[in-house]
């Protein structure tokens, strides 16, 4: 495993403890991504979402790439205020990690429907300490985003074959209702949210250890009408 990014600087630390069961493994080459999240925060105090790959934050890249945002941040409109923005768990599931962050906590979600996934939520300051196995279930109450300090943000881990993962778009996961509720916020297609591959190895980003220097060239944000 190539253990560049803050993500696989941590997972490159742990062992993979899944255990084995078909179930558990998803290959997105020939499977697709399936459609099964809903929202995991209040979309309409959101004002724009960083694309997929885009250089917002901090790299954050699987084995299979690097130097690339590979999640979405959501900012929030200027009238909200961050701190009483309510998060949700996005799946039915089990928490795998409940971590402390430089602001706020870190979720994560192993879904039930489809267990090779993990969702990651960040900087969310939770109702309460939750611990590996909790049970939670979809559109629960989880707590509410840690404030001004940063943006809030999501990753979906998939383990893959490999046993060494891949991360994919959390707007490629959502159901197709979920994801009308972005068109009515003026987004067309879920293809808006993400950069392709090929688009940003051609349009390559800097980095400077988790740093982005300056100059991406292509778009970063999706804005929300």
């Amino acid at each position: 495993m190539l253990c560049s990014g803050l993500f696989w600087q941590s997972a490159c630390k742990k062992k993979n403890n899944n255990n084995g069961n078909p179930e558990d493994v998803w290959n997105i080459e020939t499977q697709g991504i399936p459609k099964f999240t809903e929202h995991y925060l209040e979309l309409a105090k959101i004002g724009k979402i960083s694309r997929f790959r885009s250089s917002a934050g901090h790299d954050y890249s699987d084995f299979t790439e690097s130097c690339r945002s590979m999640k979405h941040y959501f900012y929030p409109k200027d009238t909200t205020n961050w701190s009483n923005i309510q998060i949700y768990s996005p799946v039915s599931g089990r928490v795998t990690r409940f971590e402390q962050e430089w602001a706020g906590f870190k979720i994560e979600i192993q879904s039930d429907d489809y267990p090779a996934f993990r969702l990651m939520m960040f900087h969310v300051a939770p109702l309460r300490e939750y611990v590996v196995g909790d049970k939670l279930i979809k559109g629960q109450f989880l707590g509410y985003h840690i404030g001004f300090e940063t943006w809030s943000d999501i990753a979906v881990f998939v383990n893959d074959p490999t046993r060494q993962g891949r991360l994919v778009s959390y707007i490629e996961t959502l159901t197709d209702k979920a994801f009308d509720d972005y068109r009515l916020r003026g987004v067309s297609s879920r293809n808006d949210f993400i950069i392709s591959k090929s688009l940003r190895d051609v349009n390559p980003l800097e980095c400077s250890g988790d740093a982005f220097l300056p100059g991406d060239s292509l778009a970063i944000w999706v804005q929300l009408q």
